[in-house]
């Protein structure tokens, strides 16, 4: 199925930014340009924006009665500009015009139209001039909860290619592969029972080194009745511009590819090799031409810290290189090929059965372009796997490395994409976090180091990452229902807990169990808040309501009662003293000095230098950095966490709101070049989006406030527009998220590279959590527990995908009936919850089968455990 919104088909400007990641669940990716390059190959265990790989492209010829009619490269126009590139290479920079390797001297297709449906992207290359019609489905298997097939280190590409002509054709798709590897280059051409590979590899490279890796192109010939395979090992060597001169003789050329083979000695480094299927497609027939493009660089090291760093010199028991998790499944690229080639059918058809799930949805498209377009990060350079499997992430990503390493807790909180549609691994993280990085004193650094065990990084733990691990805990316990999983986390999840009122912590959060924070308070905009405020307090209430519940889950009678206990007495104090009848606010007083002075640390760990030199502004007697009066966009964002997650309220409903409101009200810009912004510039001129901090008039505006106030950031937009959603709010929150997509339009910025600190940005993922808000998904698999209260269904009808831990699937409500389906994996339930409106008799079948139930209100309770298989449904009759 593909949607026939034009919401998600790029034309002509539109296309120039897109870069469409296809890669693996940590395997790094290849971007596939909005004209057809290849660009951005980010499979060397790093970012790699801007890069290409040689002339690695893929071209197609024509030929009719011993005659090439037509050869093309398989791109469009390059659009502007065409000044050159300031970083580039000497003679081939800014003034020199594209770069040769963009190909944009050869003869290509006039226009390319791109349809990027996320994991899926449809390219037709249009020219009258070219006898055929060729369309172009590329991808890499997304599976939810299928990990191993996710994380296939390879790209996916079917030509689709049409005789529209009167007589029969012989087409030959071509596709090039540079070796990237140091001299001495060594391609060879291998015969399989699928087809051939060109195999790309080095004579000079220790199979332990860092460098060490092989790629390899792969054809697929044996679907294709009478199909013919020729190839070149090697381009001509010369000099100048001879080799492409050569190749584009070579493809204008009538008949198969002639090979050209060099001794290793003069292979040396950067050679190109080229793979070509031909086959005869008669007049209205059309052939399916399958290429992959595989990857396999198995060796990882800590590149950002030194290698090796003084930290592992230290501890001599923590190897400095580790193997990626892809590598541990298969043991070289060949084995990668094969397995991609082979598993070829199943692997996008299940993919296909995911994307036609999601994008079946009825939630508003820019909501399910939102949604599908950030799910890409997971297949980004941001995210790794490492050896046993554990998920690892940076923020985001440098041109050429990550950037804030560590699965940051703070920035990862708001991501919503992996718990659901990979639990398994969002646990690893939690497993990683709870297992590496809680210290003994129940402090937790926010940036988890590599290689898991190095030791801790030498920085204070922040408040919204340390309660929100607690928060990510249950919500992962929910979506799971492996209450043996909480057991053995739960002495350290108890512990981050307490650390709250530890003596041995520093910041002295809440040293009197008062449920507020009162201390310093290190936070996600990266300085520390003083006093107490909804935001980082709210997550303490989240993470003491939470962890009474799996106190009790646990058996841990005594912390269930005191946990539940505190967070009562600070309810109640957030709601009486910090809601100031509009929204939540932070108080502080800005000009005590004290404040800050208490907090002087023997070894300052903060920006600026000295604790007081950070934060107190001598000029304006005012502490820096601070929110005040102004209103946060992350004022309530614990309840929105709470609300996702079934825990409940953690602050008063009608106030949650009203601050819901107020944020749009006063952080909402429709214009951002109307306003005054020193910060970062993610939005600008006609564009709009929600700011971190507003001051309305008649409030105080620190002098100096809290970082980043003025600019807008995705991921924080996405969550309290999707807050706003929650609490009834709708058109609101839609148009803030509409702000956002319009910023990454194909034109202005790159769909699938939402940035932030960095590219393709893990706080996007927030984004994900627009499929909950729209469809009431709740969820208690330690329950058996699920349900669905769709906002604004249409004419009483709505569908909706959904994923837990065991299986995933969709729902679907029309006014006489619903349905709910498991495409993969299963789903035991003894409850239900639907949105009856109206008192109907209700009749459950599964398989032409009666199922006993009793209904409370909207409650459906199952007579017995109901298991619903991959394949099969439940369904509801009305009336």
């Amino acid at each position: 199925m593909t949607t026939d919104s034009s919401r998600f088909l790029y034309r002509g400007a539109r296309t120039g930014q897109i870069s469409f990641p296809l890669g693996g669940l940590g395997t790094g990716c290849i971007g596939l340009a909005g004209n057809g390059r290849l660009i951005d190959w980010e499979i060397f265990n790093r970012p790699n924006k801007g890069s290409v790989n040689g002339f690695s492209h893929f071209a197609i010829k024509a030929e009719q009665d011993g005659a090439v009619t037509d050869a093309r490269v398989l791109h469009g126009d390059l659009h502007p500009p065409y000044q050159g590139e300031i970083q580039a290479p000497r003679f081939n920079s800014y003034g020199w015009g594209p770069r040769r390797e963009y190909l944009t001297g050869l003869p290509h297709f006039e226009d390319v139209t791109f349809r990027g449906e996320y994991p899926l992207a449809t390219l037709d290359f249009v020219d009258n001039r070219f006898p055929g019609h060729v369309t172009l489905t590329a991808f890499n298997p997304l599976i939810p909860l299928d990990d191993i097939s996710s994380g296939v280190p390879a790209a996916f590409f079917d030509f689709a290619v049409t005789n529209t002509t009167d007589k029969t054709i012989d087409y030959t798709l071509v596709g090039v592969l540079a070796n990237p590897l140091p001299a001495n280059n060594v391609n060879t051409i291998e015969e399989t029972t699928w087809g051939h590979h060109l195999h790309l590899a080095s004579d000079n490279l220790d199979p332990a080194a860092t460098e060490y890796g092989e790629m390899a192109l792969a054809a697929s010939t044996a679907h294709l009745p009478n199909a013919q395979a020729s190839w070149q090992q090697y381009w001509y060597r010369g000099a100048w511009f001879d080799n492409l001169e050569t190749y584009w003789t070579d493809i204008s050329t009538p008949g198969p590819l002639r090979n050209r083979v060099y001794p290793p000695q003069r292979a040396k480094d950067k050679n190109e090799g080229a793979l070509a299927v031909t086959v005869t497609v008669a007049p209205g027939e059309s052939a399916s031409f399958r290429f992959v493009i595989a990857w396999h660089f198995p060796n990882c090291f800590n590149y950002w810290s030194g290698y090796p760093s003084p930290r592992l010199v230290q501890q001599q028991d923590v190897p400095p290189v580790w193997h990626n998790f892809y590598a541990t499944q298969w043991t070289d690229v060949r084995a990668v090929a094969d397995y991609a080639i082979t598993e070829w059918d199943r692997l996008y058809a299940q993919t296909a059965q995911f994307h036609d799930a999601l994008f079946a949805s009825d939630l508003p498209d820019t909501a399910l372009d939102a949604v599908s377009a950030n799910i890409s990060i997971l297949k980004s350079p941001t995210v790794l796997r490492l050896e046993d499997g554990t998920f690892y992430g940076w923020e985001g990503c440098h041109p050429s490395e990550g950037c804030c390493e560590g699965s940051c807790t703070h920035v990862w909180n708001y991501a919503q994409a992996l718990p659901f549609l990979f639990p398994a691994l969002e646990r690893s993280m939690r497993n990683a976090d709870y297992g590496y990085n809680l210290r003994q004193d129940g402090g937790m650094p926010f940036r988890l180091q590599l290689p898991l065990g190095s030791g801790y990084w030498n920085f204070r733990p922040c408040a919204d990452g340390q309660f929100g691990g607690v928060l990510k805990t249950y919500r992962d316990w929910k979506i799971s229902g492996d209450t043996e999983w909480l057991r053995a986390l739960w002495p350290a999840v108890k512990q981050s807990i307490e650390f709250a009122w530890s003596p041995r912590n520093p910041d002295r959060w809440d040293p009197d169990k008062t449920g507020v924070l009162w201390g310093r308070q290190h936070h996600t905009l990266d300085m520390e808040l003083f006093g107490p405020n909804s935001w980082l307090t709210g997550f303490y209430l989240g993470a003491l309501k939470a962890g009474a519940i799996m106190a009790t889950a646990v058996g841990d009678v005594d912390a269930a009662a005191e946990f539940r206990t505190i967070f009562a007495r600070g309810k109640a104090w957030v709601d009486a003293n910090l809601f100031n009848g509009e929204y939540y606010y932070q108080r502080v007083d800005l000009e005590d000095k004290s404040i800050v002075e208490a907090f002087v640390d023997e070894i300052p760990l903060v920006q600026g230098g000295d604790t007081l030199a950070a934060y107190w502004h001598e000029e304006r007697g005012e502490i820096k950095y601070q929110i005040g009066e102004g209103s946060s966009i992350d004022q309530i964002l614990a309840q929105w966490h709470a609300d996702l997650y079934g825990l409940g309220e953690i602050f008063d409903r009608e106030q949650v709101k009203k601050a819901a409101a107020a944020i749009y009200r006063h952080n909402f810009i429709p214009r951002m070049g109307d306003v005054y912004n020193p910060c970062r510039i993610y939005s600008l001129n006609d564009e709009g989006g929600l700011v971190i901090c507003a001051w309305p008039a008649g409030s105080r505006k620190p002098a100096i406030p809290a970082p980043y106030s003025q600019e807008t950031m995705n991921g924080f937009e996405y969550s309290a527009a999707i807050h706003m959603i929650m609490v009834g709010l709708v058109d609101e929150g839609m148009t803030a998220v509409t702000a956002i997509r319009h910023r990454y339009d194909g034109e202005r910025r790159n769909p699938w590279n939402e940035f932030e600190c960095g590219n393709n940005y893990a706080r996007s993922m927030a984004s994900y959590a627009l499929l909950n808000a729209f469809s009431g998904f709740e969820f208690d698999m330690t329950r058996r527990h699920i349900g669905f209260k769709p906002v604004r269904p249409q004419n009483g009808r709505f569908r909706t995908f959904w994923s837990l831990d065991s299986g995933w699937g969709t729902f679907k409500m029309t006014p006489d009936a619903y349905t709910l389906r498991v495409d993969h994996g299963e789903l035991t339930l003894n409850s239900l919850r639907l949105p009856v409106a109206a008192p109907k008799p209700l009749a459950f079948q599964m398989d032409q089968n009666n199922v006993g139930f009793s209904l409370a209100g909207d409650l459906v309770q199952f007579t017995s455990p109901l298991t619903i298989q991959a394949g099969q449904f439940l369904s509801c009759r009305r009336g």
